[in-house]
Formats: structure tokens, sequence, C-alpha cells
């Protein structure tokens, strides 16, 4: 009897031991993703600057591109990611850059402007903003990159040489007005990273906000190969649930925005990626787009494998008044 008890205690003990272990909080220590880490909670756990000494606080080293526009319009909205010591970020040129965290010292630096010699392309590519990057290496550290984008472009940038990834998309990138499922007259541009789950970059775009806005779909792309792999409609099509929300059954094929321009947040072990949208196009009119507006102003759950729909939570029904979702969730 007095056996049975104890392998009865010890097994307990040791499920005790085995769920602490397993329900154990991450360390927060490190910044290697947009807005802290793929929670997007913006939280750092270190303690080495306190309330107590960060008035003794000294420069340690500064960086520049040389970027400041002569007439002083330049602007910088990117927010660098730390991995293994190596910070990177872009600069207002939308030039990336890989820096030794501690000394400030360049390791390499990309310009998008020296591969562009199309005489059509936009002049003002360069300065669309970047809000940040995102970095990936598979299971056995190897394959590193940084994926970031310079309007319509998402690189995909090896993180050792600072060189594009030629047989990534096409010679390097893949183009956000591609795949859309129409032309599109205005805009698309990334601008806030999206996110990495597994072998899959799911990323949102900026778009216009007038009447021709482009469509606002959430995409997922192959790391490797740039090969997009799914495709969730915001504004849904038929046979998609929350199309017969829309007394207007062909929205889907001239209305468009209702797109993620603020981040997106990630609960990798419940495999669950969390969207913001923005509103339809033509933000301050509405007689166009009669009825709630699915998935404009919504917090989406969407099956990070997949893209399927889970849930959804409308903050705004037929926004009038440019109501969108301003920064990435938390969880």
């Amino acid at each position: 009897m007095k056996t049975t008890k104890t392998l009865f205690f010890l097994a307990a003990l040791c499920l005790a031991v085995s769920c602490k272990k397993h329900l154990r909080e991450p360390g927060y220590t490190g910044w290697s993703a947009y807005a802290g880490g793929k929670e997007g909670n913006r939280y750092s756990s270190n303690e080495q600057i306190t309330l107590k000494n960060v008035c003794q606080l000294k420069v340690a080293w500064t960086y520049s591109t040389g970027d400041k526009d002569s007439a002083n319009r330049s602007q910088d909205q990117c927010n660098p990611i730390m991995v293994d010591g190596i910070l990177y970020g872009a600069s207002p040129k939308l030039k990336l850059f890989a820096l030794n965290a501690a000394t400030g010292e360049q390791k390499w630096l990309f310009d998008p402007a020296s591969l562009d010699t199309s005489k059509k392309s936009d002049p003002m590519a360069y300065y669309k903003i970047c809000r940040g990057v995102v970095y990936w290496e598979d299971k056995n550290g190897n394959n590193k990159r940084i994926f970031y984008s310079v309007g319509s472009k998402t690189y995909a940038i090896d993180a050792d040489k600072g060189e594009p990834i030629k047989d990534f998309g096409k010679g390097g990138y893949i183009d956000l007005t591609e795949n859309l499922g129409r032309k599109v007259s205005s805009y698309v541009s990334g601008t806030t990273p999206g996110v990495i789950y597994k072998d899959l970059l799911i990323t949102g775009a900026r778009v216009d906000e007038s009447e021709d806005a482009a469509p606002g779909h959430i995409r997922a792309y192959d790391v490797m190969t740039g090969k997009l792999k799914w495709i969730f409609h915001t504004i849904p099509q038929p046979g998609e649930f929350g199309y017969k929300t829309w007394p207007d059954s062909n929205a889907w094929k001239h209305l468009g925005a209702a797109n993620n321009w603020s981040g997106m947040a990630l609960d990798e072990k419940r495999g669950i990626v969390y969207v913001p949208t923005g509103s339809i196009g033509g933000d301050f009119y509405g007689a166009h787009r009669k009825g709630a507006g699915l998935f404009a102003n919504c917090l989406l759950a969407l099956d990070a494998a997949t893209g399927k729909y889970i849930w959804h939570y409308q903050v705004v029904h037929h926004d009038l008044w440019d109501r969108d979702l301003p920064a990435n969730p938390t969880w």
C-alpha cells in the first residue's frame, strides 16, 4: 500500500514539475521582431537600466546613413530588431543596414536604389514608409534572411551578406501589386512588417484611401521561394463567410482597402494570427458601399497555416470617419 502511495506521489510530482516547466513564461530579453516579439507586446524584461540609473546614461555610439533630406523632410519610422548581437533597420531612404549592436560598426548596407535602373520607376519609392523588418532562419540556423518592403517590393535579403536572394520571388523580391485578383490603378506598398509563422511570411499592405483603392487582402508567402501560399479576402468573395452581408454582391470586384497597414500579432503555439484592418476605400463617403462593411475596421483571427477564418470583431460598422485600427494587437 505504501509503495502504491509513493508511486502515486512521485507521478503527481513529476506531472506538476512538467506543467510548471511547460507554462513558464518566456524571458522577453531580446527584440527579435517588430514591436519586440511576435506577440506584439513591446516589452523587455531586461533590468540593467532602471529608474535609479537612467539619468546616468551616455551615448555609446551613433550611426548615420547620411539620408537626411536637404529640405528637412526626412522621416524614419523603423523599429529596428536585434538578432545574435546584430541590429537590423532601415534608413529614411529605405536602405537596409546591419550593425554590430555593441559598437555601431556597419556590417553591410543594402541600397535598393542601386538595383533600380528603370526610368519608369517611382521616384518617391525610397521615401515611402518602412516601419520595420522581419528575420527568419531555418530550424538548423541556416538560410538566414531579412524581409523588408520598399514601395510595392518586399525583398528577401541575405542576413550575412546584405544581398538579395536571387531564387526568391522575382530575383529577390515579391511584388505586392500582384495576386490581387484584378488590375489596380492606385498604389500598394509595404509599411509595417508582417510576421513569420514556421516557413510562411504573413503580410498586409498599405493602399490608397480613395474609392479606387486596391484590395487589402492578407497574404502568406513561402519564405524560401516567395510563392503565394494562401490569401484571405478582406472583402468577402462568393462562397466566403461574410459575403452575404454585402447588399452589393459585386462589392469585391470594385471596392478596396480594408487592409492591414498597422501590423499583426501571432500566437505561435496555437497557430493563430491576429490582424487589425482599416476602413473600406472612400473613407468618408459610404453611399457606394452600403452595409456593415465586413471585414473593414475589424480584428481578425485567422489560421496562420491556411489563412482560414476563425473569428472577427468589428469595431465600427459602415465606417464614415476613417476609424482604422491603428496598431498591432497584443495577446
